[in-house]
């Protein structure tokens, strides 16, 4: 009889002993792949997962803090649709991005796993969104890190900066409309306000 609880307590110890180990390998594991988690990844979990959507706070370079929907992440930049201020679509420049502010369920969420995102989505930069807005021509507003803001509408969006035609919120881009011209550093830019648009990415 004692031979028998003896063998049933080392049995025991050593199903607990594999169930530490386990559990010590498991917890590794997890420590790995956060570590190969990226903020583009983070973001892409917020994207109306789940059916309920995240309403994350972003602190920008600008001293701004907006709250928004994410409605898309592209390679380098986030597409949010914002809870405040005028109608319209909001991109942002990861650089830009001082802090994300959100209810610890997000944050958890957010670092789990998601769904594979694609090819096409991996080479959607901030450049390429603003080239698709100079063929739209659309207005927008450039916020840059300064905290001025630039409205108007992109001429031209070059490798690392943007030509930008000047003129009033909501009038459209017509030579007698626009006021000046500036080149901008994309570098400069904290985020961009697309007027009457709710998608970007």
């Amino acid at each position: 009889m004692r031979w028998d609880r003896f063998f049933d307590d080392l049995e025991g110890q050593l199903a607990s002993e594999w169930e530490a180990e386990r559990a010590a390998l498991d917890t590794e594991a997890e420590r790995l792949r956060l570590s190969r988690v990226s903020l583009q990844e983070r973001l892409g979990g917020l994207v109306g997962r789940d059916g309920s959507p995240s309403t994350p706070s972003l602190d920008l370079s600008d001293g701004t803090t907006m709250r928004g929907a994410v409605t898309g992440v592209g390679a380098d930049c986030v597409a949010l649709s914002p809870l405040e201020g005028p109608a319209g679509a909001v991109v942002v420049p990861f650089a830009a991005i001082m802090g994300i502010g959100m209810p610890h369920q997000d944050v958890l969420r957010s670092a789990r796993p998601g769904p594979a995102r694609s090819a096409l989505a991996d080479r959607l930069t901030f450049g390429f969104v603003l080239r698709d807005l100079v063929r739209r021509r659309a207005g927008i507003a450039v916020h840059l890190a300064t905290g001025r803001a630039l409205h108007g509408t992109i001429d031209r969006a070059g490798a690392d900066h943007l030509d930008l035609a000047l003129h009033d919120p909501g009038a459209p881009r017509r030579a007698d409309a626009v006021t000046g011209h500036r080149i901008v550093p994309l570098a400069a830019i904290s985020w961009v306000r697309v007027e009457g648009t709710t998608s970007l990415l």
